[in-house]
């Protein structure tokens, strides 16, 4: 048995004053969010167990409409679309009233990844014990908050980067719980140059972190990733500009944007989460053959970090119907939180339906 902690948030308060009534207001999706206590161990894929793990998890949008859930990057969490002016949701471009995926029509479920740096249980800073998570493990924590919440079989997952391998996981594991899956940017295992460099990455975390000053090596493996997430297109066209002298030195403006990125991911990110996620990134391996449920891919051609020809190979591998979308963006990996305009008709067609889509 596990328990349940649930918290309901209900629509804004009416205006009261009469000025009001004549500034346009965005409708705010109902929302409910919760934490899922397991009160035994959960086993995990790659070994072992944990004990006591709590799982963090929120629904937003139409209660009365198919429910989806909405997975993303080891950063992304639980908030996917914007709670009024309270919190920024991670893919709030793509998910919300009007959106690609419209919370007037579909309740959408987010959660913190385990080993994150979430509400759900993660490793500690400084702790260096935590072990390692497979992405089937994140498939088992979602089937257990669906379990509870008493859900019918999601009309879709839709998963992005991380998130869509998690995706593929879930529909290999558990094909009853869901029917349609959708992932974009992910396949079915880490091409060894992605690999490469997100090794290099938590290296960088490591040996940081021996010398008293992980959040460091999170700020400078973040600064790394973020040139790999993007195109070099898009890196030509942004920061061609000159260097600048400061404090006798050379910055050049791609190194000035990627250090500002490394900043802010490293005030708010766990060193050791970003370790464990990123390991489990590297880590996951589904078999393809075993995915019979109908799964749509999407790849971006200007990727580094999934070649679209392993996209290619995963369709032909998958065991069920099968289709694979092929875009072009500037934004390359990152595309995912860009292109909401491109996403669209893909939500579309694997929602179409089942009862939210127009």
């Amino acid at each position: 048995m596990s328990s349940l902690l649930e918290a309901g948030y209900g629509r804004s308060p009416p205006d009261v004053h009469a000025a009001r009534l004549a500034t346009p207001v965005v409708p705010v999706a109902p929302m409910r969010e919760g934490i899922l206590q397991l009160e035994q161990a959960l086993p995990l894929h790659h070994g072992g167990s944990l004990e006591g793990v709590r799982v963090a998890w929120r629904v937003t949008g139409n209660p009365d409409g198919p429910l989806v859930a909405a997975l993303g990057g080891i950063s992304a969490g639980r908030a996917v679309a914007d709670i009024g002016t309270r919190q920024k949701g991670w893919w709030c471009e793509v998910i919300g009233s009007g959106k690609a995926l419209d919370t007037q029509r579909y309740q959408v479920l987010g959660l913190d990844f385990l080993g994150g740096s979430g509400a759900t249980t993660g490793p500690r800073a400084g702790q260096t014990n935590f072990p390692s998570i497979s992405s089937y493990d994140q498939a088992e924590i979602l089937r257990r908050v669906l379990e509870h919440l008493h859900s019918a079989p999601l009309a879709a997952i839709i998963g992005a980067s991380y998130g869509g391998m998690v995706a593929l996981a879930f529909a290999e594991r558990f094909p009853q719980l869901v029917k349609h899956a959708i992932a974009i940017s992910a396949a079915d295992r880490s091409h060894p140059m992605a690999t490469a460099w997100r090794s290099v990455q938590r290296a960088m975390v490591r040996y940081a972190a021996k010398n008293d000053d992980a959040p460091e090596g999170l700020r400078l493996a973040r600064a790394l990733a973020m040139a790999t997430y993007r195109s070099p297109e898009e890196f030509a066209a942004r920061f061609n500009g000159a260097p600048s002298r400061i404090d006798g030195r050379f910055q050049f403006p791609v190194e000035a944007y990627l250090l500002a990125r490394g900043d802010a991911y490293a005030a708010t990110y766990v060193p050791e989460a970003f370790v464990c996620l990123s390991e489990s990134i590297d880590l996951h391996v589904v078999d393809a053959a075993r995915i019979r449920v109908p799964v749509t891919l999407v790849g971006i051609l200007e990727d580094q970090l999934i070649p679209i020809s392993d996209l290619r190979s995963l369709r032909a591998r998958l065991g069920g119907e099968a289709s694979l979308v092929e875009l072009s963006s500037l934004y390359g990996h990152d595309a995912f939180l860009k292109e909401a305009a491109a996403l669209e008709p893909v939500f579309a067609r694997a929602l179409e339906g089942q009862g939210g889509a127009s």
